[in-house]
């Protein structure tokens, strides 16, 4: 079978940009929600979490970084395991990535309407909830559809625009700590600290998102692993600040639903609580930029290796983008979203997005045993040893899944290798020219 290797794609993404779309990945909306959500669980404690969490995706990130600077292909995570495990295993990998593209790009588009209703009270009524998200998905699809310059530039104007309004809610939050809100006085039990890991893994993750892309990246193998672990470690301080600033200045914290607004409303009065939820806004666009930018190229790496029809390979003429990919993506992503089913498939997000980092991780000592493997042009610093406790924790933190989740992931991924196998067959049985 011919397979077309992707010679049309533009590599457009520089390395800055390429920090921008790791920050636009992981920065999303979790991070609007969770602090309340972990510290109703464990207090203070909290901050221990997002420190542990912190530490935890940081091993993972090396894996990836030193993984990642072997290839210079489309795929990401789905070539990582396709390249140590054989194609059954990437596409595996691949399918459950997708499906976790979709359910975040499904919960944040729905979660951009519950925000802008703060400002246009009309959003959330039905008809104009349907307006709004089909004009989001129908704007991004076009703005990574005529280039990815565009939408390089696109989500470093949404990193900036994110960025200001959180390091203002920081800036000014620390000069009103309350210093007795911080108490360690109670213990979490191990079940609600380990399941606030977990939890925080929504917040923490995404960073894969700038490795996808790689066929349409400057200079991939150099620029990947300093542009990830530039964007985890600045995520991770920013992340800590906001839990201190909220734990500090937000008493009621623990029943918030929207604890940066309240919080900034607190030091700052309404104009505060404005800017956080317009910087809400500005977040999640920015996330969605790179979700159908990194979801898309998926089924396009599959397709160039013959797993899926060869239409998703194509590219545009002009563009010189996988036009046909975006498509299919976002007419998914806009299905989902209007349905309101991605509550369901949710459930497996973070699942699957585990499976395929411990897959990355166990690419790593595999990889560097292969004697035909590329070379690794960044090496991570006792890089087994990394990949070792990284499979671990990641086998910690899948072991607080719930058993609804577990099965629903065994279900995702049955339904991925069944139509693996029923392409394949199919493929096979189609007469060659």
């Amino acid at each position: 079978m011919n397979q077309t290797r992707g010679e049309g794609l533009v590599r457009g993404i520089r390395r800055w940009d390429l920090v921008a779309v790791a920050i636009n990945g992981i920065i999303g909306a979790g991070i609007f929600g969770l602090p309340s959500e972990v510290f109703s669980r464990i207090g203070a404690y909290s901050l221990i979490a997002f420190a542990a969490c912190a530490l935890v995706v940081s091993m993972i990130v090396l894996c990836f970084a030193e993984v990642g600077s072997r290839m210079s292909d489309t795929g990401g995570p789905y070539l990582y395991a396709r390249e140590a495990f054989g194609p059954v295993v990437g596409f595996e990998v691949g399918w459950l990535m997708w499906i976790a593209r979709l359910t975040a790009f499904a919960a944040n588009c729905n979660l951009f309407v519950e925000y802008l209703s703060l400002f246009i009270s009309a959003a959330n009524t039905p008809v104009w909830r349907a307006v709004i998200i089909i004009v989001v998905v129908v704007a991004l699809t076009f703005v990574n559809i005529v280039g990815v310059r565009d939408a390089a530039i696109a989500s470093n104007v949404f990193t900036i625009g994110k960025l200001l309004p959180i390091m203002l809610f920081i800036t000014v939050g620390l000069f009103f700590l309350n210093a007795e809100s911080f108490s360690f006085a109670t213990r979490p039990d191990y079940d609600k600290f380990s399941s606030s890991v977990l939890v925080l893994i929504y917040a923490f993750t995404g960073f894969e998102m700038a490795v996808i892309p790689a066929g349409e990246v400057d200079d991939p193998r150099r620029n990947l692993p300093r542009a990830i672990l530039t964007a985890i470690g600045v995520v991770a301080v920013i992340y800590m600040l906001i839990q201190i600033v909220c734990i500090g200045t937000l008493p009621e914290l623990a029943t918030s639903k929207t604890p940066l607004a309240h919080a900034f409303g607190n030091f700052m009065g309404k104009a505060g609580a404005s800017i956080i939820s317009v910087g809400a806004l500005i977040s999640i666009i920015g996330n969605l930029i790179v979700i159908i930018l990194a979801g898309s190229r998926l089924p396009f790496a599959m397709a160039e290796r013959g797993e899926l029809p060869q239409a998703l390979a194509s590219t545009h003429k002009k563009f010189r983008t996988p036009h046909v990919a975006i498509l299919a993506t976002s007419g998914v992503m806009l299905a989902l979203t209007l349905s309101g089913t991605f509550i369901y498939a949710a459930t497996i997000s973070v699942i699957a997005r585990l499976l395929a980092y411990s897959a990355t991780c166990a690419a790593l000592p595999v990889l560097r045993q292969k004697s035909d493997a590329p070379q690794a042009m960044f090496k991570a610093p006792a890089g087994v040893a990394v990949s070792i406790a990284s499979l671990i924790l990641a086998g910690w933190l899948l072991s607080n899944s719930t058993r609804q989740q577990a099965r629903d992931s065994a279900i995702a991924a049955a339904t991925g290798l069944v139509i693996y196998l029923a392409y394949r067959f199919a493929s096979n049985k189609r007469p060659q020219n």
